[in-house]
């Protein structure tokens, strides 16, 4: 082999290249998640069953269920919650009415619940008293909260939350159920595990106080929850949920008390994995008999922001009432606060259909700016490198590098 050998000392080199000046990035996300309606085999909720008047199989309220090591269990209300409980929530069995420790003076429906890892169920009911608006055979429905250390079947009342002061009734309205109140509803821990966020509406006798309106109480205060609400109104987190005072995040565009009401209400509300956001199903009511003109969906990402929920798209026209959705992946543990891309579709605790998502659109621009050239001089300094022939070896600084 025929060796060479360098010996480089000083070398004053000149560098010329082409710098592309940091391009500029513009990002935009695009139109809301899209969603389509597939059919699917047809599931009933198990409800609850009252075979004297041949009523059977009722869900009356948002569903909530929860998984204790591989069994799907599920509250159906029908006044009182009724418990079912199943390897998936294709194949729930008969249901069984689960009992209050104590009395009240109306029907509890329990909307929502959280599963603690001690097995704890903490529960969220819709409560109409029957006494609250005298001589109208009307109501005037309140949020309250519940626990339980038996997996469902019994229940301590915690307290009321939201009630409406007497102001906010209204004893002339036409609406079919309710004089005034806040109920129909849903709740989610937030993924900080810091509040459990509270959806749901407002009935007040003042239109400016009514649709789907948020609240929050903080995890922290889940065994003692009552006067610890704060209900979001005037940009903050400013109420108490009982001195009347909201902000709806989604308002009504005609009075629930009027003739001609138009208005979103019944929010259910789970955190889909596959958008990363917040996804609310909504009803719809346009007579005083809460006639359902569709179905609807909204979409956010951050739940302490009540004014980023997206503006209400059609689901589907008509339809009956209480929509969601039950995740049905049993190794994530989907329920229906938790989903993915392809969860169950229900209407009345019935689902003949799927809800598939598909991600929103999001379009990068990139801006480049003129590219320079650009003369850069280095100045580098070598030492010398040395290729012993005789040694077979090659040093630099004086170090052996080949051999």
């Amino acid at each position: 082999m025929k060796l060479n050998i360098f010996l480089l000392s000083m070398l004053l080199m000149t560098a010329c290249f082409f710098v592309n000046k940091a391009a500029m990035v513009t990002t935009y996300t695009g139109p809301t998640p899209g969603f389509q309606l597939q059919s699917a085999p047809s599931i009933r909720f198990p409800g609850g069953s009252f075979p004297e008047i041949n009523l059977f199989n009722l869900s009356d309220c948002n569903s909530p269920c929860w998984w204790k090591n591989d069994t799907l269990f599920m509250l159906n209300s029908a006044a009182d919650p009724w418990r079912s409980f199943g390897p998936d929530i294709a194949h729930l069995g008969p249901s069984v009415r689960v009992k209050y420790t104590s009395g009240a003076a109306g029907y509890r429906w329990i909307e929502s619940i959280q599963q603690e890892p001690d097995g704890t169920l903490y529960g969220w009911y819709h409560y109409e008293p029957g006494n609250s608006v005298p001589n109208s055979g009307l109501t005037a429905p309140r949020i309250g909260a519940a626990r339980s250390k038996d997996n469902g079947l019994t229940w301590d009342d915690l307290g009321i939350l939201i009630v409406s002061p007497n102001d906010q009734l209204d004893l002339q309205s036409k609406n079919h159920y309710f004089a005034g109140g806040a109920g129909d509803f849903s709740v989610i821990l937030d993924r900080q595990r810091e509040y459990f966020y509270f959806i749901y509406d407002s009935y007040y006798k003042d239109p400016a106080r009514q649709g789907v309106c948020m609240a929050r109480v903080k995890y922290t205060d889940r065994d003692n929850p009552v006067l610890k609400i704060q209900v979001w109104y005037n940009g903050g987190w400013n109420a108490t949920g009982r001195d009347g005072n909201v902000t709806p995040v989604i308002p009504v565009t005609s009075s629930w008390h009027c003739d001609t009401p138009d208005a979103f209400w019944g929010p259910s509300i789970h955190y889909n994995t596959f958008l990363h956001q917040y996804v609310i199903l909504l009803n719809r009511a346009i007579d005083p008999k809460w006639g359902q003109e569709g179905i609807y969906i909204s979409f956010s990402n951050d739940l302490s922001n009540p004014t980023g929920w997206s503006v209400p798209k059609e689901v589907m026209s008509g339809g009956g009432w209480y929509p969601q959705v039950v995740g049905t992946d049993k190794a994530a543990k989907e329920t229906d606060r938790l989903a993915g891309k392809s969860p169950r579709f229900f209407v009345s605790g019935a689902s003949d259909k799927v809800i598939t998502f598909t991600a929103p659109v999001v379009s990068v621009k990139f801006h480049h700016l003129k590219t320079v050239k650009t003369s850069v001089k280095i100045k580098t300094s070598f030492k010398p490198l040395i290729i012993d022939k005789n040694k077979r070896k090659i040093k630099l600084n004086g170090d052996v590098i080949v051999r």
